[in-house]
């Protein structure tokens, strides 16, 4: 009010009214004097007033009545002019507030006067409206006047005045309203008076109200009466009202000022008492009208619907249930089923359309559609108010596409009318609708079964903006444009949806985080006080109330929705309302969802599905579904609605064609833009409420992949979906807008999966179990037909696995069950491959994943992880196998430093490879594990180890490929290395575990049970090496046998020395000798069948060319390798126990191969058993080293370890001692002494013995198959012997001996086959001994040797040896026979065919004789040689020779013969004459004078062409021995037996006579008489003819028999000569027989001198008689004719002068 109160607007309101009241008097002045008095005297009053008082304002209204008066004198002229001044004037007093109550009711009354003569109306109402609005001075009856008085000017004849009198009516209604809103203003602080007792009476008492409060009860009071046609009790004077004016006025204010109603309960009370049955009481004519039904029917007329009064009682129902209706729940039910019942389908149209605009404006406030629902649907016996809403609105759409039946036909012309002129009015009211294409109509609209409703813009979405609502002006019912009450219903299901979604998140929202604080609060460590738990529990309490209500709400309407949207989906054609539809269907699944409600969420989530697929589309998800609701019909006030079926007839643009996903191939589908619409609703459904889809996953992601299928998209790298080519059939056909489409609904696809990442662990679970069921379905589908299958399910589970990792432990044992046990399982290839792919990929990204904490510390994750890959080795489709291992190798080249405990799982998937699975598997197994064995073998566990030793080894076994079995064995080789670098390391962990499992198994109480378990589990961990290696020795394949042996041995000899000592045991027990007992056996029992070629155009070489041959190759290297170990390790493995056990079982071993029938592995076996011999046996103590005590074996030093002892040679600096030291505490070793050793060399040697006589035993039956050993292994036999023997010979026995011989003959009579006689024989001519030969004279040289300084008990074997080589000796003459087998001489043998070839024994018995000649020089007196006549077998021997003469195979036999006899004589003679008592040499000599004899006069002839001078030179020879008789034999005869000498003495007769040879030629006869021979066996006859020194009798003997003996020859000479020459004549004698006769006749001569010079008495009488009688003889010769004999004979004659004496007396008594 500071705008009237300021000095200037006072001081300027003093002068208007001056002004005004001087422009009264000066109007009034002629005709109305009083006027102008009064207005003369209001002047003064004026200026008084204002000159006496301060506060002029004030004082104005004191005396406001009488300066009032003038103007209301004024307008008592009811002259225009005058009054109108007057008004205004009175008007700016009102203004400035200066009128008290007294002059505005004179005001009033004089404005009541005004008005009953219809003067200035206008003025008037404006006049009362500014008396009323400026101050509050106008009370009761006044008040009710000045309303009355606008009441009536709306009645006049004139129009403007009627409009702004209702102008004014309105705004005085509102002004006594608001006048009661300023006073409860003011009294709001003031102490509320006790509440007025509930009165029954229908007037209440208002004498609780205030003034303005009365007054305001006063007026709406009447207000009621009025409308309800009765009288009023306040504004009296009324004449007239209509009902719509008083229905408009109560509307406003129950609109304007519902806290006026709600503050005071006199108001409440007249809501309930008046309004409502008002209200209810005007409906009745709406309620009971039915379009269409006969009147007739019913008894009364039935009043009609009128237009404006029922329009405007809806308008008011909508405030009552706005405003008020927590005061009238009763009422409000019923206005609501009344609004429900105007939808039906016999309501005129307008009614419709009014009815459902209020609906409308329900349906915008969600809150209070929640009290109904908590008001009524929730009550028991209550109308279920808010379900019905929603039906009759599902229904009222329904009925808008149902065509009117033909019963119907009596519709009311306004309705047809309305419908014949829909179009054109929806034509008009929305200009611009119409295409600019011809009219073609482009409207959005809904269509239906043949009925097409246009969509209006009715509304902006969220407010209630009514039209025929707000049509005041109408009186007749307006026509309602096509689509229009459609449209208004669409929105309201729309604007319900969002409302009761909004509304129930909005406090969803707020209770889970009210939940979440509070749950947060109760778990601070600080005590809540009890009142905080109150809260809590009352929150709680609340927050089960409200799900109550949200829950009773969704689902009284979710069905009625659902069958409207779902009505509405399927008619739409404009892609705007379908998104609208499509988000109302959206927002309540996700809001079911939430509220967990699943059937009404699958319900509509159904429904979005079936809008995605083509119509009819067979899906049995969905089908099931929707039968369940459809089976339900839901009955709305007494009508079924039933759920309308889809109509397939939608004329919707067609976007795609595809082939549906099925089993039996069926034609084509379509897609349409709304499905793809659909399926975008879907997506997005999917993706922003997944949290809340549970069970209904499968239908959504059926649903998509049915889509994706007809789409034609395939699944790519990582489960995105990427467009690619259908398969079969015609190929998808899509329009360019699908196919720019594709991409992004791809990526949603996509999206949806990742967002999985957000969601819960259960819901998680939700939509993996739909993804195994769909996969399931769709690998049903698969079976039994090689169609592309469906892979949406699993590209997807991978894509929601791999967006999870974070938490993979929750869904890996579902995801990858499924994905292992069924898909990869399946026979459909396309679908295997991507289970795998699927699979492998999550493992791979499941173990590169970041997770917290790694994997490193998360062990049983890491197990988990690569479970799966291990579990994949249990299928057998190879596709499924080549994945496994791709990703095994992809794991190993990114993860393989840090697999860690995995490594098991990853090595058992290489080693669960089968030989049958085919190349290429095998071949990425194999390089997997080259990988790990050349990179990772330092990083896994050393409990892993053992499990790479035992893959390798199995890839070893696979015969699919050779090489890579070659490779593997290299393998091994390079693990073994790395065992050896790292041993220290590895056998502390491997310690480590052992005991970590030792003391599990003793927990458990079992025991701990793992292969070859005493040995410490580093020693394990070589055995199961050695073991594999063994397994591949066995192995088919030659050449694998052959590199693993290698391998095994090398491994073995350099690295073996890490082994415990104990565990040599196992190694040669179980590895070794178990490896040689199988070998042998394969050997044994291999094929003999030839082999063609190895396979591809591999030759064989004829030396492998049978599997037995193969084989032999490993039994040769697998003997030499045990035999190595044997010999290099013996200082470890005899202070084994069982050493002699051990060396038992490896003599057998060489011994069986040896007396194999195979020359490669006899002969490896005897370089075997060499090997084995030449062990050193263990120092003595006196020269061991200075080692510890406790060992008592020599320390060999291998270069580059410190030492190696029974410890292992760890490259460390720990002193030998503290290494050997280890073994001492357990076990000290056995020591070993000498007599152990010898029982080793004794088994040797009967082994030796059991080999040499079973090879050199000659077969009993011979043919073209008898097995003959070869030489070189007869050789290498024979050589063992000298070894062996050194350590035998203390305990050599003559029995060993006779064993040694027989082996030793058997070997030499060998014969050799004639394909290999060139490589072993000389040639014929060359005297070279073979190796064999050689070898058997060593042997027995290495005896005598030992003999000669053995003890006196060896020495009686040199006979035996003697015995050995003379045996030899004879071979010369007669080659021995070997058993029945045929031999032939080397010269007939030829060489390609297989026969036996007899060796040239020459060279071999003459150097055994040369070997006997140098014993025999060395053992002549030894007393065993003496007493086995040793000499004597010498000669026997010599003698085949020495007779066979000319007739030996070699000549120099003879020879070597002749100068051995002489070599030994000379030796023996002196022996057998020292002896000669003992009688051990008399059968000696007979022997020896047989064999001069035989050899002297042999009865060999010589060969033709022998030259002269070889006669001579033989000759020579004969004349040595004559000399060895006349030097050796002869002078001592007294020794010699008389008969030995007479045999003597005859030979050198004989000799001495030429013998001669009847084939010489004339030529040579001269030389060829042996002329020499005589001479010197003549001359010998002589010198022993007189010996001079004549010391025993025996001497005279010898003298005696010589003279004899040469005169006997000499007689007999000269006879003989006597007579040829007489028969010869003339002729001449042979030269032979002239030379012999001069011999003769020289010898008589000289013989004579010789008798002269000897003593007397030495020569017998009866000598000289025999010399005497000789002359005649020589007498007779005189007539020879030869001059040469003549000159002998002289000479010969002349000595005989001294027998010429006279006979001399008889000598008597000794005396002459």
């Amino acid at each position: 009010m500071a705008g009237t109160s300021s000095p200037e607007a006072v001081k300027k309101l003093l002068e208007n009214m001056q002004g005004d009241l001087r422009g009264l008097s000066l109007e009034c002045r002629k005709k109305f004097p009083p006027v102008k008095e009064a207005a003369e005297s209001g002047i003064i009053k004026v200026k008084t007033i204002a000159a006496r008082n301060t506060d002029i304002l004030a004082a104005l209204k004191e005396n406001s009545s009488e300066v009032v008066q003038p103007f209301l004198m004024g307008c008592g002229t009811k002259e225009p002019k005058i009054t109108q001044l007057c008004l205004a004037a009175i008007q700016r007093l009102m203004s400035h507030e200066v009128v008290s109550e007294a002059a505005a009711g004179n005001i009033i009354n004089m404005l009541w006067q005004l008005m009953e003569n219809s003067l200035e109306e206008l003025k008037l109402l404006q006049t009362v409206l500014v008396l009323l609005t400026t101050n509050t001075v106008v009370h009761d009856e006044a008040l009710s006047k000045a309303i009355v008085l606008c009441f009536r000017l709306h009645f006049t004849k004139d129009n403007i005045t009627n409009n702004t009198a209702a102008a004014t009516v309105r705004q005085v209604v509102t002004v006594v309203f608001e006048r009661v809103v300023a006073e409860d203003e003011r009294y709001k602080d003031a102490v509320d008076q006790p509440a007025a007792v509930q009165g029954n009476s229908n007037r209440r008492s208002v004498s609780t109200l205030k003034p303005c409060a009365k007054d305001a009860y006063m007026l709406f009071q009447d207000l009621c009466q009025l409308v309800n046609a009765d009288a009023p009790y306040w504004l009296v004077g009324m004449t007239e009202m209509t009902r719509t004016f008083g229905l408009e006025l109560l509307e406003s204010v129950l609109n304007d000022f519902p806290q006026v109603f709600l503050q005071h309960q006199e108001f409440s009370f007249l809501l309930k008492e008046r309004v409502c049955p008002l209200v209810i009481k005007l409906f009745s004519p709406n309620i009971k009208f039915r379009q269409g039904s006969t009147t007739s029917s019913s008894p009364a007329p039935v009043e009609k619907p009128y237009f404006p009064i029922c329009m405007r009682l809806l308008r008011v129902v909508s405030v009552l249930i706005k405003q008020f209706y927590s005061l009238l729940v009763t009422e409000c039910e019923i206005f609501l089923s009344l609004l429900v019942k105007f939808l039906d389908a016999d309501k005129p149209q307008w009614l419709r359309a009014v009815a459902v605009e209020s609906i409308h404006r329900l349906c915008v406030q969600p809150q209070l559609l929640r009290s109904f629902c908590q008001s009524y649907d929730m009550k028991q016996h209550s109308t279920k108010v808010f379900r019905d809403i929603v039906n009759a609105l599902g229904s009222f759409i329904q009925s808008l596409f149902l065509v009117p039946s033909t019963g119907n036909t009596s519709a009311t012309p306004n309705q047809t009318g309305s419908n014949a002129s829909g179009n054109t009015a929806s034509a008009q009211t929305n200009p611009g609708v119409l295409g600019m294409g011809g009219g073609a109509t482009v409207l959005p609209a809904f269509e239906y079964r043949g009925t097409w409703i246009p969509i209006l813009n009715v509304t902006v979405q969220g407010s209630a903006k009514a039209t025929y609502l707000e049509m005041l002006d109408k009186v007749e019912p307006p026509t309602i444009p096509e689509g229009y009450a459609m449209s208004v219903a669409f929105h309201c299901l729309l604007d319900l949806v969002r409302g009761i979604t909004t509304m129930i998140e909005g406090e969803l929202g707020e209770a889970e985080t009210v939940i979440q604080t509070s749950t947060e609060a109760t778990s601070l460590p600080a005590q809540s006080s009890e009142q905080d738990l109150q809260s809590v529990s009352d929150q709680s309490e609340k927050e089960l109330v409200n799900r109550a209500v949200w829950e009773e709400m969704v689902n009284a309407c979710w069905c009625g929705l659902l069958a409207a949207l779902s009505l509405l989906l399927d008619a739409s054609t404009d892609e705007a309302a379908t998104e609208n539809i499509l988000k109302a269907e959206l927002t309540m699944a996700a809001l079911c969802g939430r509220l967990g409600l699943v059937t009404s969420r699958d319900a509509f989530i159904t429904a979005i599905c079936k809008g995605s697929l083509p119509p009819h589309y067979a899906l049995t998800v969905l089908n099931s579904t929707t039968a369940a609701l459809s089976s339900k019909s839901y009955s709305i006030q007494g009508q079924n609605v039933q759920m309308i079926s889809p109509s397939s007839e939608s004329h919707q643009q067609v976007v795609a064609v595809g082939q549906p996903l099925a089993l039996q191939p069926q034609g084509t589908v379509m897609l349409t833009s709304k499905n793809i619409q659909c399926m975008r609703t879907l997506l997005n459904l999917a993706h922003f409420h997944g949290a809340v889809l549970g069970t209904s996953w499968q239908l959504v992601l059926a649903t998509l992949q049915h889509l994706v299928w007809i789409l034609g998209l395939k699944p790519s790298v990582g489960g995105a979906l990427k467009p690619g080519r259908a398969v079969e059939g015609p190929s998808t056909v899509l329009t360019t807008a699908v196919m720019t489409d594709l991409p992004s609904i791809s990526s949603m696809i996509s999206k949806l999966f990742e967002n999985s990442q957000y969601l819960d662990d259960v819901s998680l679970h939700h939509l993996i179990n739909a993804l195994c069921s769909l996969s399931l379905e769709a690998m049903d589908m698969a079976y039994g037909n090689n169609k592309e299958p469906s892979l949406f399910a699993v590209a997807k589970l991978l894509e929601t696995g791999l967006v999870n990792m974070r938490r993979i432990e929750i869904l890996w044992r579902p995801l990858t069950g499924h994905l292992l046990e069924k898909v990869c399982q399946h026979p459909n290839s396309r679908m295997r491959e991507w289970g795998a792919e699927a699979l492998t990929s999550l493992i791979k990204a499941g173990l590169t994943f970041r997770h917290d904490p790694p994997l490193s510390q998360n062990q049983r994750l890491q197990l988990l992880l690569l479970n799966p890959l291990k579990e994949l080795s249990n299928i057998s489709h190879p596709d499924i196998r080549i994945k496994q291992l791709e990703c095994v190798l992809q794991i190993l080249q990114s993860q393989g430093d840090s697999l860690g405990p995995g490594w098991p799982l990853v090595l058992g998937v290489m080693g669960a490879i089968q030989s049958d699975q085919g190349e290429s598997l095998i071949r990425t197994a194999f390089q997997c594990l080259q990988l790990v064995v050349t990179d990772f073998l330092p990083t896994m566990p050393c409990t892993c180890l053992q499990i790479v030793v035992e893959v390798a080894g199995s890839f070893g076994l696979h015969n699919q490929e050779l090489n890579i079995s070659l490779t593997s064995i290299g393998l091994l080789w390079n693990i073994s290395d790395y065992f050896f670098q790292r041993g220290e390391i590895i056998e502390k962990e491997l310690n480590k575990e052992e005991a970590v499992l030792q003391k599990q198994a003793e927990e458990k109480g079992v025991m701990l049970n793992r292969p070859f378990h005493p040995a410490s589990p580093f020693d394990c961990l070589w055995l199961c090496l050695y073991a594999k290696l063994g397994e591949l020795c066995v192995d088919p394949r030659p050449a694998v046998r052959k590199s693993a042996g290698q391998t095994l041995f090398s491994t073995i000899g350099a690295h073996g020395t890490l082994l415990q000592h104990s565990t040599w045991h196992t190694v040669i027990w179980k590895v070794l000798f178990h490896l040689l007992d199988r070998v042998r056996e394969s050997s044994t029992t291999a094929d003999k069948e030839k082999i063609e070629s190895g396979g591809g155009n591999i030759l064989i070489h004829h030396s492998r060319d049978t599997a037995e041959k193969q084989w032999a190759e490993t039994w040769v290297l697998t003997l030499a390798g045990v035999a190595r170990i044997f010999n290099t390790r013996r200082y470890l493995l005899q202070p084994l126990g069982d050493f002699s056990q051990a060396w038992d079982v490896l003599l057998d071993h060489i011994q069986s191969a040896a007396l194999s029938k195979n020359n490669e592995v006899s002969l490896a076996a005897l370089k075997s058993f060499q090997e084995i011999l030449q062990i050193v046996s263990p120092v003595r103590d006196s020269e061991k080293p200075e080692t510890p005590p406790a060992i008592n074996v020599s320390v060999p030093l291998v270069v580059g370890t410190t030492a190696t002892s029974l410890g292992r040679s760890f490259m460390r600096t720990d002193s030998i001692g503290e290494r050997i030291g280890r073994y001492n505490g357990s076990e000290p070793p056995v020591i070993t002494d000498e007599i152990e050793d010898l029982n080793l060399w004794w088994a040797a040697w009967n082994s030796w013995y059991r080999i040499g006589s079973e090879s050199t035993r000659p077969p009993i039956t011979c043919d073209k198959l008898t097995f003959i050993p070869s030489q070189p292994f007869l050789t290498a036999l024979i050589q063992i012997f000298p070894a062996l023997y050194q350590h035998i010979k203390t305990g050599f026995s003559m029995d060993d001996l006779q064993k040694l011989g027989v082996i030793l003959h058997g070997a030499v009579s060998v014969p050799i086959s004639s394909d290999a006689s060139p490589f072993i024989l000389p040639s014929y001519t060359e005297a070279v001994l073979t190796s064999l030969q050689e070898a058997v004279l060593t042997a027995l040289d290495v005896l005598q040797k030992a003999i000669c300084v053995g003890s006196e008990g060896m020495q009686i074997m040199y006979p035996a040896i003697f015995d050995q080589l003379l045996a030899f000796v004879e071979f010369s003459c007669k080659p021995p026979q070997y058993g029945q087998l045929e031999t032939k001489h080397i010269a007939n043998a030829k060489y390609n065919q297989a026969e036996w070839v007899a060796l040239n024994y020459v060279p071999f018995a003459e150097r055994s004789l040369e070997v006997v000649v140098d014993l025999y020089q060395k053992t002549a007196c030894h007393k065993a040689v003496v007493t086995e006549k040793v000499l004597q077998n010498i000669i026997k021997t010599l003698r085949i020779p020495l007779s066979l003469k000319y007739s030996c195979p070699s000549e120099s036999t003879w020879k070597l013969a002749v100068s051995s006899l002489l070599k030994v004589l000379s030796i023996g003679l002196p022996v057998a004459r020292q002896h000669a008592s003992s009688g051990k040499f008399d059968s000696m000599w007979p022997e020896l004078a047989n064999t001069f004899e035989d050899f002297l006069f042999t009865k060999s002839t010589p060969p033709d062409n022998l030259s002269i001078q070889e006669f001579q030179k033989n000759e020579s020879i004969d004349v040595e021995v004559v000399q060895l008789i006349s030097t050796e034999i002869l002078p001592y005869a007294n020794f010699i037996p008389k008969e030995f000498v007479g045999q003597i003495m005859t030979m050198l007769n004989k000799g001495s006579i030429h013998s001669q040879s009847s084939s010489f030629t004339e030529a040579e006869i001269d030389i060829r008489m042996r002329e020499e021979f005589s001479k010197v066996c003549f001359e010998t006859l002589l010198q022993f003819s007189f010996s001079n020194k004549v010391t025993t009798p025996q001497e005279g003997y010898i003298s005696r028999m010589a003279l004899s003996v040469l005169l006997k020859r000499s007689q007999d000479v000269l006879h003989r000569y006597i007579e040829d020459e007489r028969l010869s004549g003339k002729c001449p004698l042979p030269r032979q027989q002239v030379t012999e006769i001069i011999f003769v006749l020289k010898a008589v001569s000289t013989l004579i001198d010789s008798l002269k010079k000897t003593q007397p008495e030495n020569v017998d009488s009866s000598t000289w008689a025999q010399v005497i009688a000789l002359y005649p003889t020589l007498v007779e010769c005189i007539t020879c004719s030869s001059s040469e004999v003549c000159s002998a004979l002289k000479e010969a004659l002349v000595p005989f002068k001294d027998f010429m004496h006279p006979p001399a007396a008889k000598v008597q008594n000794g005396e002459s």
